[in-house]
Protein backbone atom coordinates (compact mmCIF):
# COMPACT_ATOMS: atom_id res chain seq x y z
CA UNK A 1 0.00 0.00 0.00
CA UNK A 2 1.49 3.62 -1.29
CA UNK A 3 0.23 6.64 -0.70
CA UNK A 4 2.42 8.34 -3.39
CA UNK A 5 4.81 6.53 -5.30
CA UNK A 6 8.95 7.25 -5.18
CA UNK A 7 8.62 9.27 -8.22
CA UNK A 8 6.19 11.98 -6.52
CA UNK A 9 8.41 12.81 -3.81
CA UNK A 10 11.36 13.44 -6.71
CA UNK A 11 9.19 15.93 -8.79
CA UNK A 12 8.14 17.88 -5.66
CA UNK A 13 11.39 17.92 -4.57
CA UNK A 14 10.99 15.68 -1.24
CA UNK A 15 13.85 13.72 0.12
CA UNK A 16 12.41 10.70 1.61
CA UNK A 17 14.54 9.06 4.06
CA UNK A 18 12.58 5.73 4.53
CA UNK A 19 13.56 2.80 7.43
CA UNK A 20 15.55 6.24 8.96
CA UNK A 21 15.13 6.71 13.33
CA UNK A 22 15.79 9.93 14.55
CA UNK A 23 17.40 9.93 17.74
CA UNK A 24 17.09 13.57 19.30
CA UNK A 25 15.73 16.59 18.63
CA UNK A 26 18.74 19.55 19.13
CA UNK A 27 16.18 22.74 19.63
CA UNK A 28 18.84 25.21 20.40
CA UNK A 29 20.99 24.06 17.22
CA UNK A 30 17.75 23.76 15.37
CA UNK A 31 18.63 19.97 14.32
CA UNK A 32 18.16 16.79 14.67
CA UNK A 33 20.38 13.29 14.81
CA UNK A 34 20.17 10.39 13.12
CA UNK A 35 20.53 6.61 14.38
CA UNK A 36 23.39 6.42 11.35
CA UNK A 37 25.57 9.32 13.02
CA UNK A 38 23.58 12.44 10.10
CA UNK A 39 22.27 15.32 11.36
CA UNK A 40 20.05 17.13 9.45
CA UNK A 41 19.01 21.38 9.97
CA UNK A 42 15.94 22.73 10.14
CA UNK A 43 14.03 26.03 9.68
CA UNK A 44 10.48 24.46 10.98
CA UNK A 45 10.19 21.00 12.76
CA UNK A 46 7.11 19.58 12.18
CA UNK A 47 6.49 16.10 14.36
CA UNK A 48 4.16 13.39 12.78
CA UNK A 49 5.24 10.41 15.44
CA UNK A 50 2.02 8.91 15.61
CA UNK A 51 1.13 5.80 18.19
CA UNK A 52 2.42 2.91 19.39
CA UNK A 53 -0.35 -0.23 20.75
CA UNK A 54 -1.09 -0.70 23.97
CA UNK A 55 0.25 -3.24 25.62
CA UNK A 56 -1.55 -5.18 28.26
CA UNK A 57 0.11 -6.97 31.21
CA UNK A 58 -1.68 -10.25 30.44
CA UNK A 59 0.13 -12.98 31.11
CA UNK A 60 1.18 -14.87 27.55
CA UNK A 61 0.33 -11.94 25.11
CA UNK A 62 4.12 -12.87 24.19
CA UNK A 63 2.70 -15.91 22.64
CA UNK A 64 3.25 -16.90 18.81
CA UNK A 65 -0.12 -15.59 16.70
CA UNK A 66 -0.71 -12.98 19.07
CA UNK A 67 -0.30 -9.78 17.61
CA UNK A 68 -1.55 -5.83 17.36
CA UNK A 69 -2.55 -4.49 13.80
CA UNK A 70 -0.60 -1.53 13.65
CA UNK A 71 1.47 -1.50 10.62
CA UNK A 72 1.53 -2.74 6.76
CA UNK A 73 4.13 -5.55 7.83
CA UNK A 74 1.17 -6.27 10.78
CA UNK A 75 -1.66 -6.75 8.10
CA UNK A 76 0.45 -9.04 6.06
CA UNK A 77 1.26 -11.50 9.11
CA UNK A 78 -2.64 -11.45 10.12
CA UNK A 79 -3.34 -12.05 5.97
CA UNK A 80 -0.81 -15.11 6.65
CA UNK A 81 -2.06 -16.38 9.74
CA UNK A 82 -5.66 -16.10 9.28
CA UNK A 83 -5.24 -18.60 6.16
CA UNK A 84 -4.12 -21.74 8.65
CA UNK A 85 -6.43 -20.41 11.92
CA UNK A 86 -9.61 -21.49 12.84
CA UNK A 87 -10.30 -19.88 15.63
CA UNK A 88 -9.93 -16.00 16.07
CA UNK A 89 -10.25 -13.83 19.62
CA UNK A 90 -10.55 -10.05 19.75
CA UNK A 91 -9.23 -8.27 22.93
CA UNK A 92 -11.20 -5.47 22.34
CA UNK A 93 -14.72 -4.50 21.09
CA UNK A 94 -13.70 -0.75 19.66
CA UNK A 95 -13.24 -0.26 15.85
CA UNK A 96 -10.16 -2.44 15.30
CA UNK A 97 -11.43 -5.51 16.75
CA UNK A 98 -14.65 -5.12 15.05
CA UNK A 99 -13.39 -4.44 11.61
CA UNK A 100 -10.95 -7.29 11.50
CA UNK A 101 -13.55 -9.51 13.36
CA UNK A 102 -16.15 -9.06 10.80
CA UNK A 103 -13.44 -9.79 8.10
CA UNK A 104 -11.92 -12.87 9.70
CA UNK A 105 -15.99 -14.12 10.00
CA UNK A 106 -15.68 -13.34 6.32
CA UNK A 107 -12.72 -15.49 5.88
CA UNK A 108 -14.15 -17.99 7.39
CA UNK A 109 -12.85 -18.46 11.11
CA UNK A 110 -14.88 -18.45 14.40
CA UNK A 111 -14.40 -15.41 15.68
CA UNK A 112 -15.06 -14.21 19.79
CA UNK A 113 -15.02 -10.42 20.97
CA UNK A 114 -13.87 -9.70 24.61
CA UNK A 115 -14.82 -6.36 25.68
CA UNK A 116 -14.09 -5.07 29.08
CA UNK A 117 -17.43 -2.58 28.78
CA UNK A 118 -20.79 -3.59 28.87
CA UNK A 119 -21.17 -2.57 25.14
CA UNK A 120 -19.21 -2.46 21.78
CA UNK A 121 -17.45 0.77 20.91
CA UNK A 122 -18.95 2.55 24.07
CA UNK A 123 -16.00 4.80 24.59
CA UNK A 124 -17.48 6.02 21.05
CA UNK A 125 -20.49 6.00 20.06
CA UNK A 126 -24.21 5.92 21.72
CA UNK A 127 -25.75 3.25 22.86
CA UNK A 128 -28.07 3.12 19.64
CA UNK A 129 -25.59 2.57 17.40
CA UNK A 130 -23.67 -0.07 20.13
CA UNK A 131 -26.71 -1.92 19.94
CA UNK A 132 -27.13 -1.93 15.99
CA UNK A 133 -23.71 -2.75 16.01
CA UNK A 134 -24.19 -5.95 18.37
CA UNK A 135 -26.53 -7.68 16.59
CA UNK A 136 -24.71 -6.78 12.95
CA UNK A 137 -21.98 -9.08 14.72
CA UNK A 138 -24.03 -11.68 16.69
CA UNK A 139 -26.20 -12.28 13.29
CA UNK A 140 -22.61 -12.64 11.74
CA UNK A 141 -21.77 -15.95 13.91
CA UNK A 142 -19.21 -13.66 15.79
CA UNK A 143 -19.41 -14.31 19.94
CA UNK A 144 -19.64 -11.11 22.13
CA UNK A 145 -18.54 -11.50 25.39
CA UNK A 146 -19.09 -7.74 26.70
CA UNK A 147 -18.03 -6.56 30.48
CA UNK A 148 -15.18 -9.50 30.25
CA UNK A 149 -11.78 -9.15 30.96
CA UNK A 150 -9.42 -11.48 29.99
CA UNK A 151 -7.13 -13.08 32.77
CA UNK A 152 -4.35 -14.83 30.53
CA UNK A 153 -3.12 -16.68 27.14
CA UNK A 154 -2.20 -20.35 27.25
CA UNK A 155 0.15 -21.67 24.56
CA UNK A 156 0.70 -25.06 22.89
CA UNK A 157 3.76 -27.18 22.75
CA UNK A 158 5.21 -24.90 19.38
CA UNK A 159 4.57 -21.97 21.97
CA UNK A 160 2.05 -20.31 19.68
CA UNK A 161 -1.37 -19.05 21.73
CA UNK A 162 -3.91 -22.14 22.38
CA UNK A 163 -6.55 -21.02 24.68
CA UNK A 164 -7.99 -16.98 25.74
CA UNK A 165 -9.07 -17.40 29.80
CA UNK A 166 -11.60 -14.76 31.03
CA UNK A 167 -11.64 -13.43 34.27
CA UNK A 168 -15.00 -15.43 35.09
CA UNK A 169 -13.29 -18.96 34.11
CA UNK A 170 -14.90 -19.10 30.60
CA UNK A 171 -11.97 -20.47 28.31
CA UNK A 172 -12.24 -19.67 24.41
CA UNK A 173 -9.96 -22.19 21.92
CA UNK A 174 -7.70 -19.62 20.15
CA UNK A 175 -5.30 -19.81 17.49
CA UNK A 176 -5.22 -16.28 16.52
CA UNK A 177 -5.31 -13.46 18.95
CA UNK A 178 -5.66 -9.47 17.89
CA UNK A 179 -4.82 -7.44 20.37
CA UNK A 180 -7.11 -4.19 19.95
CA UNK A 181 -6.79 -2.60 23.36
CA UNK A 182 -6.51 0.82 21.74
CA UNK A 183 -2.90 2.89 21.26
CA UNK A 184 -0.68 5.61 23.35
CA UNK A 185 0.84 8.90 21.29
CA UNK A 186 4.50 8.48 20.87
CA UNK A 187 6.07 11.74 22.81
CA UNK A 188 9.33 10.35 23.83
CA UNK A 189 11.39 12.28 21.46
CA UNK A 190 9.65 15.81 21.67
CA UNK A 191 9.58 14.95 25.74
CA UNK A 192 13.49 14.20 25.72
CA UNK A 193 13.70 17.25 23.50
CA UNK A 194 11.83 19.48 26.55
CA UNK A 195 8.65 19.76 24.93
CA UNK A 196 5.32 20.36 26.85
CA UNK A 197 3.73 16.71 26.63
CA UNK A 198 -0.13 16.39 27.82
CA UNK A 199 -2.08 13.65 26.53
CA UNK A 200 0.73 13.85 23.63
CA UNK A 201 2.52 16.71 22.47
CA UNK A 202 0.53 19.71 23.22
CA UNK A 203 -0.11 22.40 20.82
CA UNK A 204 -1.62 25.37 20.47
CA UNK A 205 -4.55 26.87 17.90
CA UNK A 206 -1.75 27.02 15.28
CA UNK A 207 -0.42 23.51 16.21
CA UNK A 208 3.10 24.77 17.35
CA UNK A 209 4.65 22.73 20.28
CA UNK A 210 6.12 25.08 23.34
CA UNK A 211 8.66 25.46 20.37
CA UNK A 212 7.68 27.88 17.98
CA UNK A 213 9.30 26.40 15.74
CA UNK A 214 8.25 23.12 15.98
CA UNK A 215 4.49 21.87 14.93
CA UNK A 216 3.18 18.48 15.69
CA UNK A 217 0.13 17.08 13.56
CA UNK A 218 -2.00 14.09 14.30
CA UNK A 219 -2.49 11.24 16.81
CA UNK A 220 0.40 12.52 18.75
CA UNK A 221 -0.75 15.86 19.24
CA UNK A 222 -3.15 16.97 21.50
CA UNK A 223 -4.53 20.29 21.05
CA UNK A 224 -7.99 22.51 21.84
CA UNK A 225 -11.18 21.92 19.90
CA UNK A 226 -12.18 25.31 18.96
CA UNK A 227 -16.15 24.18 19.31
CA UNK A 228 -16.11 22.86 22.64
CA UNK A 229 -12.62 24.78 24.75
CA UNK A 230 -11.60 21.04 25.12
CA UNK A 231 -7.99 19.82 24.54
CA UNK A 232 -7.81 16.74 22.76
CA UNK A 233 -6.45 14.21 20.88
CA UNK A 234 -7.85 12.90 17.56
CA UNK A 235 -6.99 9.10 16.14
CA UNK A 236 -8.32 9.75 12.44
CA UNK A 237 -7.33 10.05 8.59
CA UNK A 238 -9.24 13.72 8.62
CA UNK A 239 -7.53 15.43 11.10
CA UNK A 240 -4.19 13.72 10.42
CA UNK A 241 -4.45 15.34 7.01
CA UNK A 242 -6.81 18.73 7.82
CA UNK A 243 -3.51 19.44 10.60
CA UNK A 244 -1.23 18.85 7.96
CA UNK A 245 -2.59 21.36 5.81
CA UNK A 246 -2.87 23.73 8.40
CA UNK A 247 0.82 23.50 9.50
CA UNK A 248 1.90 23.63 5.81
CA UNK A 249 -0.08 27.12 5.30
CA UNK A 250 1.36 28.49 8.62
CA UNK A 251 5.26 27.50 7.48
CA UNK A 252 4.23 29.22 4.56
CA UNK A 253 3.36 32.78 6.90
CA UNK A 254 -0.41 32.16 5.90
CA UNK A 255 -1.20 31.59 9.67
CA UNK A 256 -4.55 29.66 10.16
CA UNK A 257 -6.40 28.60 13.55
CA UNK A 258 -7.22 24.71 13.33
CA UNK A 259 -10.92 24.39 13.92
CA UNK A 260 -11.75 21.57 11.04
CA UNK A 261 -15.26 19.66 11.62
CA UNK A 262 -13.91 16.08 12.93
CA UNK A 263 -14.86 13.20 11.45
CA UNK A 264 -14.45 9.32 11.16
CA UNK A 265 -15.74 6.41 9.94
CA UNK A 266 -15.53 2.33 10.65
CA UNK A 267 -16.39 -0.20 7.78
CA UNK A 268 -17.82 -3.56 9.50
CA UNK A 269 -19.43 -6.63 7.32
CA UNK A 270 -21.73 -4.28 5.37
CA UNK A 271 -22.58 -1.37 7.60
CA UNK A 272 -20.87 1.56 7.20
CA UNK A 273 -20.60 3.57 10.11
CA UNK A 274 -19.98 7.34 10.15
CA UNK A 275 -19.36 9.65 12.76
CA UNK A 276 -19.41 14.32 12.64
CA UNK A 277 -18.65 16.29 15.38
CA UNK A 278 -16.99 15.06 18.98
CA UNK A 279 -20.01 13.51 20.54
CA UNK A 280 -18.57 12.70 23.89
CA UNK A 281 -20.43 14.27 26.47
CA UNK A 282 -23.75 15.05 24.54
CA UNK A 283 -26.48 15.00 26.93
CA UNK A 284 -29.84 14.79 24.57
CA UNK A 285 -29.90 12.14 21.51
CA UNK A 286 -32.40 11.83 19.16
CA UNK A 287 -32.47 9.02 16.24
CA UNK A 288 -35.31 10.02 13.79
CA UNK A 289 -37.02 7.01 12.68
CA UNK A 290 -36.30 5.30 9.56
CA UNK A 291 -38.09 3.13 6.91
CA UNK A 292 -35.21 0.92 6.42
CA UNK A 293 -33.84 -1.13 9.19
CA UNK A 294 -30.45 -1.45 7.58
CA UNK A 295 -30.21 2.96 8.25
CA UNK A 296 -29.95 4.85 11.01
CA UNK A 297 -29.38 8.20 12.03
CA UNK A 298 -28.23 9.01 15.73
CA UNK A 299 -28.08 13.14 16.65
CA UNK A 300 -26.19 14.36 19.83
CA UNK A 301 -27.06 17.37 21.58
CA UNK A 302 -24.96 18.89 24.59
CA UNK A 303 -26.79 21.81 26.20
CA UNK A 304 -29.71 22.39 23.36
CA UNK A 305 -27.07 23.05 21.10
CA UNK A 306 -26.13 20.17 18.27
CA UNK A 307 -22.88 18.64 18.66
CA UNK A 308 -22.78 15.34 16.25
CA UNK A 309 -24.58 12.53 14.26
CA UNK A 310 -23.56 8.74 13.81
CA UNK A 311 -25.30 7.71 11.05
CA UNK A 312 -25.19 3.81 9.88
CA UNK A 313 -25.57 3.24 6.17
CA UNK A 314 -26.64 6.93 5.44
CA UNK A 315 -24.18 8.77 3.94
CA UNK A 316 -26.25 11.92 3.06
CA UNK A 317 -27.25 12.37 6.63
CA UNK A 318 -23.64 12.30 7.38
CA UNK A 319 -22.69 14.99 5.07
CA UNK A 320 -26.10 17.28 5.80
CA UNK A 321 -24.55 16.70 9.40
CA UNK A 322 -20.82 17.77 8.75
CA UNK A 323 -22.07 21.13 7.26
CA UNK A 324 -24.26 21.75 9.93
CA UNK A 325 -21.43 21.44 12.01
CA UNK A 326 -18.97 23.91 10.17
CA UNK A 327 -21.14 27.28 10.54
CA UNK A 328 -19.81 29.82 12.58
CA UNK A 329 -23.06 29.94 14.97
CA UNK A 330 -24.47 26.36 16.71
CA UNK A 331 -27.70 25.05 15.55
CA UNK A 332 -30.09 24.02 18.35
CA UNK A 333 -32.33 21.48 19.15
CA UNK A 334 -34.86 23.73 18.77
CA UNK A 335 -33.78 24.14 15.31
CA UNK A 336 -34.03 20.56 14.52
CA UNK A 337 -37.41 20.23 15.77
CA UNK A 338 -38.78 22.77 13.65
CA UNK A 339 -37.81 21.07 10.70
CA UNK A 340 -38.88 17.11 11.81
CA UNK A 341 -35.61 16.46 12.85
CA UNK A 342 -34.89 16.29 9.10
CA UNK A 343 -30.80 17.64 8.55
CA UNK A 344 -32.07 18.29 4.71
CA UNK A 345 -35.05 20.51 6.01
CA UNK A 346 -32.88 22.75 8.44
CA UNK A 347 -31.75 25.21 5.97
CA UNK A 348 -35.01 25.27 4.62
CA UNK A 349 -36.89 26.21 7.40
CA UNK A 350 -34.11 28.50 8.50
CA UNK A 351 -32.10 29.59 5.81
CA UNK A 352 -30.66 32.00 7.81
CA UNK A 353 -28.08 29.65 9.19
CA UNK A 354 -26.67 29.57 5.49
CA UNK A 355 -25.32 32.33 5.89
CA UNK A 356 -22.97 31.82 9.42
CA UNK A 357 -21.18 28.79 7.67
CA UNK A 358 -17.23 29.17 8.36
Amino acid sequence: LLFRKADYFEQNRITLLSNTRVSRILREQNRVELENGRSLSYEHLVLATGTNPRALPIPGTDLGNVLHLHTLADADRLRRLADNASNAVMIGGGFIGLEAGSVLRRHGLEVSIVELEPRVMARAVSEVVSAYFERLHKASGAKLYLGKSVASLSGNENGDVKTVMLSDGTELPADLVLICAGVVPEVKIAAEAGLEIENGIRVDQYLATSDPFVSAIGDCASFVHQASGQRIRLESVQNAVDQAKCVAKNILGQPEIYDRVAWFWSDQGDAKLQIAGLCAGADQWHSPPSENPEKLTALAFRHGLFVGAETVNNGSDHMFARKLLGLETGVSYQDFEAGGFDLRNILKEKPELAERRR
